[in-house]
C-alpha cells in the first residue's frame, strides 16, 4: 500500500465487513469454537443504544487473483472500549482486537490503527492504551515491542464466562433474596 491507510470509524453499513473480518481473527488464533457474534449483536453492541464498544476500520484494495479485477472493502478493523484505571483516576483505551487481513499485512495498516487510537487516547486525556496478545503469538510481541508497549508477563488474564458467568450471577441474587427474607 503506497499511501497512507484510509482509517474511519465504522458504520452500521460495515457490520458484515467486519464480522468477516473477525471471524478471520478468530481462525488465526485458533478460536473458532468460541465465535458466537452475530450481525445483530455486533450492531447492538456498535451502535445500539447503548454501545459497549467503538470500532475503526481501514479501506483498502485488493486484487482478485484468478480475475485480476480490482475490489475494494475493509482490510482491517480495531475494536476497542474505554476503561478505567483506579491508581491514575483516569480512563483509558482497552483495544479488544485488532486484525489486519493477511493479504494486506506488512504495508503499515497495523502500526497506523495503533497510531490512531493512541492518538485517540491522548486527545481524551486517557492515561493508558492497553491490550492482550496471546503468548504464543511472538510476531505481535515483537511488533508491539518494537512500537513501545511493554508486555507485562506477571499479569494475568481472569475471566467469568458463560454457566459460570449466570451460576455466578445466580449466587449473588440468592444471597440477596436470602438477607430480605
Amino acid at each position: 500500500m503506497a499511501t497512507s491507510p484510509l482509517i474511519r470509524p465504522a458504520t452500521p453499513a460495515d457490520i458484515p465487513a467486519i464480522l468477516a473480518l473477525m471471524r478471520g481473527l478468530a481462525e488465526y488464533e485458533k478460536l473458532t469454537h468460541l465465535f458466537a457474534a452475530t450481525d445483530a449483536n455486533l450492531h447492538a453492541s456498535l451502535f445500539g443504544e447503548q454501545p459497549a464498544a467503538q470500532c475503526l476500520v481501514v479501506e483498502g484494495n485488493a486484487t482478485d487473483d484468478t480475475t485480476g479485477h480490482a475490489s475494494t472493502g475493509l482490510v482491517a478493523y480495531a475494536l476497542w472500549f474505554q476503561n478505567y484505571s483506579t491508581f491514575l483516576a483516569k480512563p483509558g483505551l482497552y483495544l479488544e482486537d485488532i486484525y489486519v487481513h493477511p493479504d494486506h499485512r506488512g504495508h503499515g495498516i497495523g502500526k497506523a490503527l495503533l497510531l490512531r487510537l493512541a492518538a485517540i487516547a491522548v486527545e481524551r486525556g486517557y492515561g493508558r492504551f492497553e491490550w492482550t496478545v496471546l503468548d504464543w503469538n511472538q510476531p505481535a510481541i515483537d511488533f508491539y515491542e518494537g512500537m513501545g508497549a511493554q508486555v507485562l508477563p506477571e499479569w494475568r488474564i481472569v475471566r467469568v464466562a458463560g454457566e459460570a458467568l449466570a451460576k455466578m450471577g445466580r449466587q449473588a441474587g440468592e444471597k440477596q433474596g436470602a438477607s430480605h427474607g
